[in-house]
């Protein structure tokens, strides 16, 4: 079950006890044609080469419909030992030029914690979705995606590794998962943990175009 659907919602009957406006996000459409076009989305300003992007690990609030920057998220690797992570940052989504990337967070499994960098920029692919969600902390509703990046990292124990964060939103195929995995040094923490039901608040994420 989509995590999200359920959490949007309990965040509609929320809203609704606090008298909070349904916000729905407008979209655009460039006429964009074509197998990788996104239905209702600008190809101009939401993974398009050189989009500017922020991706996040987020909180939600569902009783009152609200994403915020500052959650947690975890993964597991093959002995199902646990990495928790905390992040935020930037990237473009053009392969080939710069890529601004920026961000970091924190890091914690059973043998250490620290801090990590993201140092690097692989791959970001947008997905369909629609924010459910009726207010938004981190920026405009409307600039919310869905999608999959793959960025690498280095902790500062002296580990790299690959982060991975994909956002899966209402409308996102079935195949997107939402949360994060990632590798540290020779340990890949695979398997995503799944978000919880709501009011459960974890391992979800979102991207924004940043204007």
């Amino acid at each position: 079950m989509n995590t999200w659907k359920a959490g949007a919602m309990s965040a509609l009957l929320g809203a609704l006890l606090f008298g909070c406006e349904d916000r729905n996000p407008a979209v655009v459409s460039d006429g964009a044609t074509g197998p990788d076009a996104v239905p209702g989305v600008s190809a101009k300003t939401a993974g398009s080469p050189n989009a500017l992007m922020r991706w996040d690990i987020i909180s939600v609030d569902f009783a009152t419909g609200t994403a915020s920057a500052g959650g947690v998220a975890s993964a597991f690797a093959n002995d199902n030992s646990k990495i928790t992570l905390t992040g935020t940052g930037t990237f473009r989504s053009n392969p080939g030029g710069s890529q601004a990337v920026t961000g970091g967070g924190t890091w914690e499994t059973s043998t250490g914690s620290g801090t990590y960098e993201v140092t690097g920029f692989v791959s970001y692919v947008l997905s369909p979705g629609t924010f459910p969600l009726a207010h938004d902390n981190i920026g405009n509703p409307a600039d919310v995606r869905a999608g999959l990046v793959v960025l690498t990292i280095s902790y500062d124990d002296g580990s790299d590794g690959v982060l991975i964060v994909s956002c899966d939103i209402p409308g996102a195929p079935a195949t997107v998962f939402e949360g994060v995995t990632a590798s540290k040094g020779f340990v890949d923490y695979w398997n995503r943990e799944a978000p919880p039901t709501p009011p459960g608040n974890a391992n979800r994420t979102n991207f924004h175009v940043i204007h």
